[in-house]
């Protein structure tokens, strides 16, 4: 859809909050915060970045099981469609709040500015917790799919090798170590990094799809890949196909990344919403054609669900070239994404916690949100990050249902975080309290549709996250997201009564007023 460059939303008493043309460092100093980082970032390596955290088809081959038996390929492909064309409503909403309010607190502070002020303190905190949990869970559940991949070629090569849970453990805390060494020595290459994994992205995508479909000789048919319904979940097929929709979600996620990174991006205005969107875009096209064609080369569904490597996406591709030199090859141009991605996940974490911190949202709030002066970093941020990844993914030498339950809560957390700026939003549109958007990124008159649909789509996705997905239900398998939501839930709540509630300040002056400014009164100027 075509964005309007020119036309600019008022606020209630009809003045704009910022002028086109304000600098970066300047809009950023009137939300009352200092310039601490390089702005190193550009619109392509911006892309990059977004992209590979996003990278669809990665992420829906590393929980392809979930779709192959709760509908089969037909849910999995046409539900695919179906979620990209509503996620673009989300990611246009949000592309304008980041157009218009570039700072690395993302989501959280969206709701701090915009929702009606009589909500806006707790929205935007119990905001910022959801934000944070999905991040750092999304984190460690790609180290952990990283670690599966690592793994799954150690086994396919050395067949009588059988992978334990610790070993998957193990590899998923070094790798969260590289990412953390990497984030603090090495981000002056982190805009080089991210140019250079777009293209092998671009690379891999292509290299993987040209050969499993070359060397395939076994293909499924037409009607099996977008008509025949599969079930192996115990429950109805109305109910089953709800919840492979699941697949295609986790599919698309993460697209707030850009946001995050704002304040270390050139004109972060306009390049961070054209990422964010255009992240979506590259991911919508890449994972339909890799589902269609990973479809359409899958074998036998129950041998390719237990494979020995762990990674059904291994024995579709073992099945495909027959070749474990092959399958090492097309599994090694995954790994290194996935990689690049667990280093991508680690900086967009990092850069979340210094943000709510910088805000007096969490415990120990001045430490974390200290920016080391010669690298310009924020290094304890970052190791409060891996520590939290690491403890994510030490659930899994215990329990694999509890594991489970922090990948799901990863897509939850990420989608409770983006449906509350645009509850906010909507809000405040309701109580003729709107406020102004008016950075170069803007929706005009086609705002409150798109905000509408996205916010009814998240609703829809953060319910059905919570369903069982195998009957009959029991301990072993059960779903405990719901769960997991009300301990964050509870954790917010004693967070706040202990240290939030006196010490939250959001956006400068926004819940204080005796700082140094009141962006409510600057938002009138």
């Amino acid at each position: 859809m075509a964005i309007d460059s020119h036309e600019f939303p008022s606020t209630h008493d009809g003045k704009k909050v910022f002028a086109e043309n304000v600098s970066d460092d300047a809009l950023l100093e009137q939300l009352g915060y200092q310039q601490e980082f390089h702005r190193t970032f550009g619109l392509i390596g911006m892309i990059g970045f977004s992209f590979s955290i996003v990278t669809s088809w990665t992420a829906l081959g590393g929980v392809l099981i979930i779709g192959v038996s709760s509908g089969g390929p037909p849910v999995m492909i046409w539900s695919w469609l179906g979620i990209c064309v509503v996620t673009l409503a989300v990611a246009y909403s949000m592309a304008e709040m980041c157009s218009a309010y570039p700072v690395a607190g993302g989501q959280y502070s969206w709701v701090a500015i915009l929702a009606p002020q009589k909500w806006a303190r707790g929205m935007s905190y119990v905001c910022g917790w959801f934000m944070l949990i999905g991040i750092l869970a999304m984190g460690a559940t790609n180290n952990f799919i990283a670690a599966n991949f690592v793994l799954g070629m150690a086994q396919i090569t050395h067949p009588e090798y059988v992978i334990e849970r610790w070993h998957t453990c193990l590899v998923a805390f070094l790798i969260c170590g590289i990412t953390t060494l990497s984030n603090i020595y090495l981000v002056r290459i982190l805009d080089k990094l991210s140019k250079s994994i777009l293209i092998w992205n671009i690379a891999s995508f292509s290299i993987v799809i040209i050969t499993i479909l070359a060397t395939n000789k076994h293909k499924q048919s037409a009607s099996f890949v977008f008509s025949d319904f599969q079930n192996f979940t115990g429950f109805s097929a109305s109910y089953t196909a709800v919840i492979g929709i699941v697949q295609s979600a986790f599919g698309m996620c993460c697209y707030d990344a850009p946001s995050h990174m704002t304040e270390e991006m050139k004109d972060a205005r306009r390049e961070a919403p054209r990422a964010m969107v255009l992240a979506v875009y590259m991911g919508a096209v890449t994972g339909f054609i890799f589902l269609v064609a990973i479809c359409f080369c899958i074998g036998d569904i129950e041998t390719t669900a237990l494979s020995p490597t762990g990674v059904p996406l291994m024995q579709i591709f073992y099945d495909s070239t027959g070749s474990v030199g092959g399958t090492c090859a097309l599994t090694t141009l995954i790994t290194v994404i996935v990689l690049v991605c667990s280093n991508s996940l680690m900086a967009e974490g990092s850069r979340s916690v210094f943000a709510f911190a910088r805000d007096r949202g969490l415990p120990f709030s001045g430490i974390l949100s200290k920016v080391e002066s010669k690298k310009q970093v924020p290094v304890n941020a970052i190791l409060l990050t891996a520590l939290v990844q690491i403890a994510f993914n030490s659930i899994y030498f215990g329990t694999l249902t509890g594991f489970t339950t922090v990948i799901t809560l990863a897509t939850e957390g990420f989608y409770l975080s983006y449906a509350m700026p645009l509850l906010a939003r909507l809000l405040s549109r309701m109580r003729s309290e709107n406020r102004v958007l008016s950075g170069p990124y803007t929706l005009g008159r086609y705002g409150v549709w798109l905000n509408s649909i996205g916010f009814l789509f998240l609703v829809y996705n953060i319910i059905t996250f919570n369903f069982p997905t195998i009957a009959p239900v029991e301990s072993g398998n059960m779903n405990y997201t719901s769960a997991a939501v009300g301990i964050i839930m509870l954790l917010s709540l004693v967070t706040w009564i202990t240290t939030g509630r006196k010490q939250f300040s959001g956006p400068e002056g926004m819940f204080n007023p005796k700082g140094s400014g009141n962006l409510v009164a600057k938002m009138s100027l």
